[in-house]
């Protein structure tokens, strides 16, 4: 008999497992779309699928595709069924180079990588890439920092001549960008403020090395604002918009949104959102979170009624103390003042049982509930800049975020 039971749980558990690993098709999905400007990675995958992140699964019978996201406007994506699964086929200049059928040579298509569709919407993430970076206090304390401007300006624009202080003899590099040290992340944590995570650094310029010393002479070349004293230099890096592919972490994450940028009260779809957890808890470009809607805490009343014994010598007292005429039945007066007396009497009765909500009844926490999905685009050590993709709710600041 044990053994059955158990043999009956390993397959009901298998049973799930394979439920769980079933990759949906989008209800209503196309045969065939042809990728046009603006397009996104995301909105392609869910154009197939019911979740997007599971996006390499489909691609998993292409090997000779490097990355996905390689795809670009004009390119037909079709789909195909191998081996009874879903597969995606793509399709350029009307030549078929999905599947294990046709190699991919580089000279099948020359084009920049920078015409390639994203994974977001690149006018969202933009800023957060090119403008912002996170930083540690004790990375920002030891940078290179501004101690003077040329005349001695509290402020400097382009064109201006700055002083530099703390940078390296040895360095090389001719352009740095100037940061400024702006909103610090603290993690959640149900006592209040939990510990230091980093600093939002805004970019604030871009200067380059006139003549080296202690202090250095940097001119302006550009200033996004204005450039103040005690603004800290790094060196200036072009760096490529990074291309990564939606997919589910490979081991659990749960963690909170300490911040959203910009945002009020209400966190809305394609806003970017801050997360206490970072490249140290396994986070990285292209990682798709669930958001979970944080569980109200409300008081039941109900369950801490008094015995029905209790109740029955409320309802009598009640009845007693109801407000009666002897002719209400005969004077239509003497009804409605009959009527409006009880009806005062009653709102007075749940007003003050309102009162009493305080201090009566037990604190009960409502469960979680799933509202949308979030795309990580920047994973630093402890916190990571991310998307909302999709809501169906508004999301909150310590909402809660873990594997979708």
């Amino acid at each position: 008999m044990y053994m059955k039971s158990l043999l009956i749980a390993a397959l009901a558990l298998s049973v799930g497992l394979v439920r769980a690993d079933t990759l949906a098709l989008a209800e209503g999905h196309p045969e065939s779309y042809t990728v046009v400007k603006g397009d996104t990675l995301w909105d392609i995958a869910g154009r197939f699928l019911e979740q997007p992140w599971r996006w390499p699964e489909i691609w998993q019978v292409n090997p000779q595709i490097e990355n996905p996201h390689l795809i670009y406007p004009g390119d037909v994506i079709r789909l195909v069924w191998r081996d009874g699964r879903p597969a995606l086929q793509l399709e350029r200049g009307g030549v078929a180079v999905g599947g294990r059928e046709v190699k991919l040579a580089p000279r099948v298509r020359a084009e920049k990588h920078d015409r390639a569709i994203p994974a977001l919407p690149l006018d969202a993430i933009d800023p957060f890439l090119r403008r912002l970076r996170v930083v540690t206090a004790g990375e920002y304390e030891s940078a290179p920092y501004v101690v003077s401007s040329f005349e001695e300006h509290l402020v400097a624009g382009t064109g201006n001549t700055l002083y530099v202080r703390g940078l390296d003899p040895d360095s090389t590099g001719q352009r740095y960008a100037v940061f400024r040290r702006g909103d610090p992340y603290y993690d959640y944590s149900e006592e209040g403020r939990g510990e230091l995570l980093g600093y939002e650094a805004l970019h604030v310029g871009e200067v380059s090395l006139q003549r080296s010393g202690d202090p250095a002479s940097m001119q302006v070349l550009r200033a996004t604002r204005e450039i103040l004293v005690g603004d800290r230099l790094y060196p200036h890096s072009e760096e490529p918009l990074p291309l990564f592919q939606p997919h589910a972490p490979d081991r659990p994450v749960r963690g909170r949104i300490i911040s959203a940028p910009d945002v009020v009260s209400q966190i809305g779809q394609y806003q970017v959102v801050v997360l206490n957890r970072g490249v140290r808890d396994g986070l990285e470009a292209g990682h798709v979170l669930a958001i979970y809607q944080s569980g109200r805490v409300v008081r039941d009343t109900i369950g801490t009624e008094p015995d029905a014994r209790s109740r029955e010598r409320q309802q009598r007292e009640y009845e007693a103390g109801r407000i009666r005429f002897e002719r209400a039945d005969s004077n239509l007066f003497d009804g409605f003042a009959q009527n409006l007396a009880n009806d005062v009497r009653d709102n007075w009765l749940a007003f003050r049982k309102w009162l009493q909500k305080g201090r009566a009844g037990v604190e009960v926490e409502l469960p979680e509930e799933r509202i949308g999905e979030l795309m990580v685009f920047r994973a630093y050590d402890r916190v990571s800049y991310a998307l909302v993709m999709g809501l169906s709710a508004p999301a909150h600041i310590y909402d809660a975020v873990a594997n979708p």
